[in-house]
């Protein structure tokens, strides 16, 4: 049985993640810092993980003897104003979007290299690409932030960076970059939304399992340092 490497584990990306790994027969460690409703079984190891802390990241990885697949999945937003964002805000957005994702790929690497094979996939998101449109959000209060547009940029770039330095050891590192996940937003941000989406409907979990089981595939053995856009054409207005 394969092994995979998830952070993330409990969110909603990263539940539908997990349920495909599962199906796809990896054994897989489901890392977040809250693990509760994550069922431990015969192929799911719950693990309590601070992406962020660099000294656990070490411990964790000297626990673990081989990893197949990490998908860095681990992500938060900021939705108040830029003008009152704080550094401490603006920091924790940096921490665990693109220190988290690069202390989990330098973990993995590590393994990966003496094994001489290995698939990483980070998530960006489309607002890595482009900027958000303000007049999507009206009062909706779920504005992007610059601190979370600029981080997954960095991981769109640090996803072409690791592809390119540590392909010759026949490790691949792609990136998806989402759009547009349906989660409960208000009625005004969904008909905003769908409006500039040439789809028009926003994204589910599920829309993203495809190109996850495309990434890992066996037979996709050439495809390295790509940024996979699932947002329904979004971004090519």
């Amino acid at each position: 049985m394969k092994i995979a490497i998830l952070t993330g584990a409990n969110g909603q990306l990263g539940k539908a993640f997990l349920n495909t790994l599962v199906n796809e027969n990896y054994y897989v460690y489901a890392v977040d810092l809250n693990i509760d409703g994550i069922i431990e079984t015969h192929s799911i190891k719950p693990m309590v993980l601070d992406i962020t802390d660099e000294e656990k990241v070490h411990v964790f990885y000297k626990s673990i003897d081989s990893v197949d697949v990490l998908i860095n999945n681990a992500g938060i937003g900021v939705f108040t104003a830029f003008e009152q964002r704080t550094a401490r805000e603006f920091m924790q957005g940096m921490n665990v979007n693109l220190l988290g994702t690069f202390l989990m790929a330098q973990g993995a690497i590590k393994i990966m290299k003496h094994q001489l094979s290995g698939k990483i996939v980070n998530i960006g998101s489309i607002y890595g690409q482009v900027s958000s449109d303000e007049r999507i959000y009206g009062d909706s209060g779920r504005n992007n932030s610059e601190v979370y547009s600029a981080t997954k940029a960095g991981v769109i770039h640090l996803t072409k960076y690791m592809a390119t330095h540590f392909g010759k050891y026949k490790i691949q590192t792609n990136c998806i970059s989402p759009g547009g996940i349906f989660n409960k937003q208000s009625d005004e941000f969904i008909r905003n939304y769908v409006y500039k989406n040439p789809m028009k409907r926003m994204a589910e979990a599920s829309d993203l399992q495809s190109t996850l089981k495309y990434l890992l595939s066996e037979e996709t053995t050439y495809l390295n340092g790509q940024n996979m856009t699932v947002d329904g054409g979004f971004v090519a207005w």
